[in-house]
C-alpha cells in the first residue's frame, strides 16, 4: 500500500508500458484512484482506452530518443511487451533507458515456469538476466498462464470443434485482472522500492481442459467436449484457422506445458500481496460465456 511518511508530500510518477494491452489497461484503471502521476507508454496509441488525466507518451523502439523522453521524471516503471520476435530487444532497450533516466524501481511482467527453450519462456529468461545486471530495484511478476487464453476456444466450442494436445494435464490459470492488481501492489510498495524481488502468481486451483469443457457444458446447457489430438493434427487445425506458423508453434508449446502439468503449482502469493482472493476459472468462464455461445442464425 502506498503510504508517504507523515508530513511528506510524495507523488510518484509511474510509467506503464503496454498501456493499451490487457494487463496494462487494467493496471491503469486501478492506479487512477491512487496518489500517483501516470504516464502511459505505447507504440499504438488509443487514447479512448485511457482514463482522463493519464499522460500519453508515444514510443518508437527504432528511435531510442523517444524512450528517453517518455521516461523523463519517472520513478517507477511497469514493463510488459506483447509476445513477438522483438520482445527481447525492445524490453532490454526500455530497461536500459529507464536506468539511464533514473527510474528507481521496475516491475516486469514475466512468466512462471522452469528454464525452457520454448518461446516466450526463453525470451523472458533473457530479459530477466539482463535486468539483473543493473543496480536498480525491481520486482519480477511471474504469473502462471493467463486464463484469457481460453478465449481462443470461443469459436471452436461454439461449432463443436474444440480440442488440442493438452490431454488431461492440469494448469493453474490466473486472471489478467489479478495480475494487474499484483502489479499495482508492487508499484506502490515503498518499503521495498530498492529491493530486487520475485513473485510467483497463480489462481486458486488447477483445472484440466476436460474439466473446463464440463464447466462450459454446465454454463451453456449443452455438452461441450475437448477433442484430444496429436501434435500434427492440431498444428494442421491451427494453421487452417488462419494463425501464423509462429503462433501455431507457440500455442502447441503451451498445450504441451499444460499436458505435462508444468504450471500446476498453486501459491498464496497473490493473496498475501493484495489481501484479495484470486479469481477462479469458473468465474472467468461465467463472465465471458458469450464468447462460447453459438451465433443465432
Amino acid at each position: 500500500m502506498f503510504n508517504p511518511p507523515s508530513g511528506e508530500v510524495s507523488t510518484p510518477r509511474i510509467a506503464v508500458a503496454g498501456a493499451t494491452g490487457r494487463v496494462g489497461a487494467a493496471l491503469i484503471a486501478n492506479l487512477v484512484n491512487d496518489p500517483v502521476d501516470i504516464v502511459a507508454l505505447t507504440r499504438n496509441p488509443d487514447t479512448q482506452r485511457l482514463p482522463a488525466g493519464v499522460a500519453l507518451a508515444i514510443v518508437d523502439f527504432d528511435t531510442p530518443a523517444t524512450l528517453t523522453s517518455a521516461l523523463r521524471g519517472v520513478e517507477r516503471l511497469f514493463l510488459v511487451h506483447g509476445t513477438s520476435p522483438r520482445q527481447v530487444a525492445n524490453e532490454i532497450a526500455l530497461i536500459d533507458a529507464a536506468v539511464a533516466a533514473g527510474v528507481v524501481h521496475i516491475v516486469k511482467l514475466s512468466v512462471m515456469g522452469p528454464p525452457s527453450r520454448l518461446h516466450p519462456f526463453d525470451w523472458h529468461m533473457q530479459i530477466e538476466a539482463h535486468l539483473a545486471t543493473h543496480n536498480v530495484g525491481y520486482t519480477l511478476l511471474r504469473p502462471s498462464s493467463f486464463v484469457d487464453v481460453l478465449a481462443r476456444a470461443g469459436a471452436p466450442v461454439a461449432d463443436g470443434s474444440w480440442g488440442g494436445v493438452a490431454g488431461n494435464g492440469r494448469v493453474n490459470f490466473i486472471d489478467t485482472r489479478d495480475v494487474a492488481d499484483a502489479a499495482r501492489a508492487a508499484l506502490l510498495d515503498d518499503e521495498h522500492i530498492h529491493s530486487q524481488r520475485t513473485y510467483h502468481l497463480t489462481g486458486p486451483g488447477t483445472v484440466s481442459m476436460p474439466e473446463v469443457a464440463e464447466e462450459l457444458s454446465r454454463l451453456l446447457g449443452e455438452t461441450v467436449s475437448y477433442q484430444h489430438r496429436t501434435h500434427d493434427e492440431h498444428r494442421s487445425v491451427l494453421i487452417a484457422s488462419g494463425v501464423s506458423e509462429m503462433v501455431a508453434d507457440l500455442l502447441l508449446g503451451l498445450d504441451g506445458i499444460f499436458r505435462e502439468s508444468v504450471l500446476a503449482e498453486t501459491t498464496c502469493t497473490f493473496s498475501e500481496l493484495t489481501g484479495q482472493e484470486p479469481r477462479s476459472v469458473a468465474g472467468w468462464l461465467s463472465d465471458n460465456i458469450a464468447i462460447f455461445q453459438k451465433t443465432p442464425k
